[in-house]
């Protein structure tokens, strides 16, 4: 393996970690620190929007940070992109941890390969080639190894989590497809930053944080530092930077290490349980993804706009 290719793997491993690392935190502070999600999400996206804006204005200046409002076209794509995809991803994500776990919350949202296919074959108008279906039938039953331990009787994850992490799914895969449309000599720091602006504003009218009386303790302030740091700035720069060493589908892949890395925490530190149906279920989506990314890469080669759970 090259020094390129090995460089790739660890940034986009270390990328997913940061990931898996931030869901564990949002779980250690709904749990232990007994904050909300609706309050703790607005917080996390204005922080992380504003320290990457500023970043951008320093380093690309004011014009290149204004690029997505130059058109009314642009405008509304990036309206879309950032609060129907991004934002509202980022919401459902840390409400599914909060109902279930972090473990769970990252792997119902990396569902989302599944859900872009779905959109992908509509918009292409044809049918699921030969991988891609055997692909479904591994996520659906990865789903159902997870939230039913075998049993269908007994729901070991709440309806409401397993909806919520689908909604989460779902808006990854809006702000993938919507990603093709917009500039594409438009930094992705840029459509990033304003994305989690806009979702920190939004989320603040709609949640209105101030009014939850909720005042953090010292662990609190640094767990809510710790997941706009680490898991936005850090992991989304570590993961792009081995996805351009090794490409996409390989990025996907090592990807993987974030719900690994959730998982492996909350059992450990949170004392989450992980039984071998969990495991049975993990394995499963990963094999639904090293499916999809065998049948993609034939055909092209695509740098994803899927910065997992973020």
């Amino acid at each position: 393996m090259s020094n390129k290719k090995i460089k790739g793997a660890f940034f986009t491993l270390l990328g997913g970690a940061c990931w898996g690392l931030s869901g564990s935190m949002g779980q250690y502070l709904f749990t232990v620190q007994g904050m909300d999600s609706r309050w703790l999400v607005p917080i996390r996206l204005g922080l992380a929007g504003i320290l990457m804006l500023i970043f951008a204005l320093w380093r690309l200046g004011p014009d290149m940070v204004m690029r997505p409002w130059k058109t009314k076209k642009s405008a509304v794509i990036m309206l879309v992109y950032g609060l129907a995809g991004v934002s509202a991803c980022q919401f459902f994500y840390f409400l599914t941890i909060q109902l279930s776990s972090a473990g769970i919350g990252t792997i119902l949202q990396d569902l989302s390969p599944i859900t872009i296919l779905l959109v992908e074959c509509l918009l292409d108008r044809r049918k699921p080639k030969g991988l891609e279906i055997i692909s479904l039938f591994f996520a659906i039953g990865g789903v159902f190894l997870l939230t039913t331990h075998g049993d269908p009787r007994n729901m070991a994850v709440s309806g409401m989590a397993l909806l919520t992490g689908v909604i989460s799914a779902l808006c990854v895969t809006v702000y993938n497809v919507v990603a093709e449309r917009t500039q594409p000599d438009t930094p992705v720091i840029i459509m990033q930053g304003w994305s989690f602006l806009m979702g920190g504003a939004l989320f603040s009218l709609l949640f209105r944080p101030w009014t939850f009386h909720y005042v953090p303790t010292a662990a609190g302030y640094f767990g809510i530092a710790f997941v706009v740091i680490v898991g936005n700035v850090m992991a989304f720069t570590f993961y792009i930077q081995g996805v351009r060493y090794i490409g996409a589908e390989k990025g996907i892949l090592f990807g993987f290490s974030e719900p690994v890395t959730a998982a492996l925490i909350t059992f450990f530190l949170l004392g989450s349980k992980f039984t071998v149906w969990d495991f049975l279920g993990f394995a499963a989506i990963f094999i639904m993804i090293v499916l999809l990314s065998h049948s993609t890469a034939k055909e092209k080669e695509v740098e994803p706009m899927n910065y997992g759970g973020m």
